[in-house]
């Protein structure tokens, strides 16, 4: 949920997605400026926060990166609920990744907030030549109302970080 006060603004953010699809590269850049080019898997999930100054406001993101692999996926629902936002991350390079994010977006229709703003993020642009999605795919294939889309995101470099 987000909550509003005095101009400030606190705003749950919950990143899902297949292990290995970037999740944490993602936070670590929104949050520290840094790129780790390897990064260990999350265990259950991470908690970070990020303060923004936004035009006459501030806001403040409280993110769970959550573990992408099988086991955990048990435990997604207590980080998604009551989250204002949803980064749905995949990787480009695995169909697979793809596959999966179709699911996330699923579950979050039927058991995630009803007012929860979701994105979709194709991560590893810097990889585009193993590319195994095609840009077409995430309308086509997900997109059953507005989204936002971050295809082909990249966080290696702060100035191409979308």
């Amino acid at each position: 949920m987000a909550t509003i006060g005095n101009n400030n603004l606190n705003a749950k953010l919950v990143l899902l997605g297949d292990m290995g699809a970037g999740k944490s590269s993602l936070v670590l850049r929104f949050v520290k400026g840094q790129f780790l080019e390897f990064q260990e898997s999350t265990i259950g999930a991470a908690f970070f926060s990020q303060t923004l100054a936004v035009s006459d406001a501030t806001v403040k993101f409280e993110i769970w990166d959550t573990a992408g692999q099988e086991r955990y996926h048990s435990l997604a629902p207590m980080y998604y609920r009551g989250a204002a936002a949803a980064i749905i991350v995949y990787d480009i390079t695995n169909s697979d990744s793809f596959e999966k994010a179709k699911k996330w977006v699923v579950e979050l229709q039927k058991q995630g907030n009803p007012n929860m703003v979701m994105a979709l993020a194709g991560n590893k642009a810097d990889l585009e030549d193993k590319r195994k999605v095609a840009t077409e795919a995430r309308s086509t294939h997900i997109c059953g109302g507005e989204w936002s889309f971050l295809h082909g995101n990249l966080c290696k470099n702060s100035h191409k970080c979308e």
